[in-house]
């Protein structure tokens, strides 16, 4: 598979929308410099075109094995982590402290989505190291964060999260992994997990593995879990590696697609681990890092939709089929109008998603490093509001954009060998993991929606109808049709809002009915406004055409619909479980 970031593209999002500007404004990121920016993309660019790209489909058809002495990766992958490391990518934006270089998480964003766009089955395994380093460092004592962090963030060591049970899915609190005391400060752990993403391979000499687990007096339900850390080689308290920990992989999951990623089966028996943070309060501690993957997971569905949608215009440009107005002979299928709404809908649902995630990455940042307290809280509240539509609306629009994808090949997309058909295998996952995307839009609305009485959903409509006016104060008619239609849809995304937040406090079930289509309907509205601001600043510059034309693109083929959204988000009050329960009853 061939694959070329769009370099001058991520630098305008990482501007426009994610303000890299105002984060270094902070003072937080003293060794961000401008003029980094440009080679640091470059340099991640090449990585991820030379060396990850040539090595997707040797991974999709060779996969992972699991070997009597444990998981060996892919062909070639081994090779690429050393080059991945050796460039200093994992530490990208964690602490100087513990040999990471300090700068701003949408920079280190930009760089993984370029992995995952090149790669996605080995890129799972730096997100999956980069939550770990969230959690150690937010939750962890001093001497887990020495005894883990450096070598984690050079990338030496990697990181796993070990949550779901053949029993626990979703379900976290039906969990029965326990973990009893050694009476030396460490736990005996023991216990079978499945879906465990790299939990065992042979490119690092130690995998950093945390647990989740109850402990004998642990209270029922999702109350009574504490995380774990549990290396694959224990660590002495001089660093050096000591014995082989006590669990291991007993099976690999044959998988649609990622078949690179080896998908495990841990059975821990006895296995040596440290609590993370408090007694019976792992989740909290567990939810660092599964929003930092669920941020990352929303970034794979912006790198495999961007790889869909180079793969379907190169395709598009060579493949010649059927007459087309000014050419002679066969015209290539790009000359074709459906083709080119299908890749055009692809390009900006693409730009789309990928605003909306820089926006959510740009927002944790500034909730952390703001000088002033009310900034901090107002971005806090915008980043809990964007992560379930980073993670949600932009895998459903990766398996969207992968499936027009194979529409554009045509028959040849459904051949198993194209990398068309690989790469729509590899995007159904992402509605699925860290947390399916049902469970996403219960989060939005169930809670993040109800915050402050709907304040996040609020301040959202204000910054986009500001930039609506601003879009209509340039006297630019394509900006002004892109302005109508925001409003618009800003109109129907208020009522929406309006409805779901007066339903969830007087019938939770019946506002659950809409909540997917109240998600769909926020990030068409989210990537509608950020795509109007690129629009606006970058009018002047040489990628100004493109960025209106995305504008109006989606203004067009998206935000118009919006009122199509009202009749399925409240539809719980005009079906009710016997109507649902019906339909969802086997017919006769």
């Amino acid at each position: 598979m061939t694959y070329n970031a769009p370099v001058g593209q991520i630098a305008d999002t990482l501007y426009d929308v994610a303000k890299l500007d105002e984060l270094a404004a902070t003072g937080a990121f003293p060794n961000f410099d401008r003029d980094l920016v440009a080679p640091i993309l470059d340099e991640a660019n090449k990585l991820a075109r030379d060396v990850l790209a040539p090595l997707n489909a040797v991974g999709h058809k060779v996969g992972a094995k699991l070997t009597d002495t444990g998981v060996v990766a892919a062909p070639g992958f081994a090779e690429a982590y050393g080059r991945f490391c050796d460039g200093g990518w994992m530490g990208l934006a964690f602490p100087e402290e513990f040999g990471g270089q300090g700068l701003p998480k949408p920079l280190a964003l930009a760089v993984m989505e370029m992995m995952h766009g090149s790669n996605m089955a080995f890129s799972l395994c730096p997100l999956l190291t980069f939550g770990a380093i969230e959690a150690i460092l937010e939750h962890g004592s001093d001497e887990q964060k020495q005894m883990y962090l450096p070598k984690m963030i050079s990338g030496e060591w990697t990181g796993a999260m070990n949550l779901t049970e053949p029993q626990a899915g979703s379900d976290v609190g039906a969990l029965k992994t326990r973990a009893v005391p050694n009476g030396d400060g460490s736990y005996a752990i023991s216990g079978q997990k499945i879906f465990i993403s790299w939990g065992d391979h042979d490119m690092t000499e130690n995998i950093i593995h945390l647990v989740l687990a109850r402990l004998p007096d642990a209270p029922a339900g999702s109350k009574g879990i504490s995380l774990f850390v549990a290396p694959k080689v224990i660590v002495n308290a001089d660093g050096s590696l000591g014995e082989r920990n006590a669990f291991k992989c007993i099976g690999l999951e044959h998988k649609m697609g990622i078949h690179a990623s080896p998908t495990c089966v841990m059975e821990f028996s006895g296995a040596k681990g440290w609590l993370v943070g408090e007694p019976n309060k792992g989740l909290a501690a567990m939810f660092t890092m599964m929003n930092s993957a669920r941020l990352n997971v929303g970034l794979e569905g912006v790198g495999v939709a961007e790889a869909a949608l180079q793969v379907a215009t190169n395709y598009a440009n060579d493949r010649k089929q059927g007459a087309a107005p000014g050419v002679e002979g066969s015209a290539p299928i790009i000359k074709h109008p459906d083709v080119q709404r299908t890749i055009a809908n692809m390009a900006a649902a693409t730009q789309a998603a990928r605003s909306i995630c820089y926006a959510c990455g740009a927002a944790a940042e500034l909730a952390k490093n703001a000088t002033d307290p009310t900034v901090r809280e107002a971005a806090k509240m915008r980043e809990d509001f964007l992560t379930p539509l980073a993670k949600a609306w932009s895998t459903d629009r990766a398996v969207d954009i992968s499936s027009a994808g194979v529409q554009v090949y045509g028959g040849m997309g459904f051949m198993a060998e194209t990398a068309a058909a690989q790469l729509y295998l590899d995007a159904r996952i992402l509605p699925i993991y860290e947390g399916t995307n049902g469970i996403q839009a219960i989060d939005l609305v169930g809670r993040k929606l109800s915050m402050n009485n709907g304040a996040a959903p609020a301040a959202l409509m204000a910054d986009a109808r500001a930039t609506a006016r601003e879009a209509r104060q340039t006297n630019d008619p394509r900006l002004v049709s892109v302005a109508d239609r925001l409003e618009g849809a800003l109109d129907v995304f208020s009522e929406a809002t309006d409805w779901m937040i007066a339903t969830m406090k007087s019938s939770r079930t019946t506002a659950l009915y809409g909540a997917t289509a109240y998600l769909r309907l926020a990030g068409d509205v989210a990537g509608g406004f950020y795509l109007t601001r690129s629009a606006i600043d970058q009018r002047q510059n040489a990628r100004g055409d493109r960025a209106i034309a995305l504008a109006r693109f989606f203004a067009e083929e998206t935000l118009a619909s919006a009122g199509g959204h009202l009749g399925p988000i409240t539809m719980g009050s005009r079906m009710g479980d016997e109507d649902a329960m019906l339909l969802a009853s086997a017919s006769e």
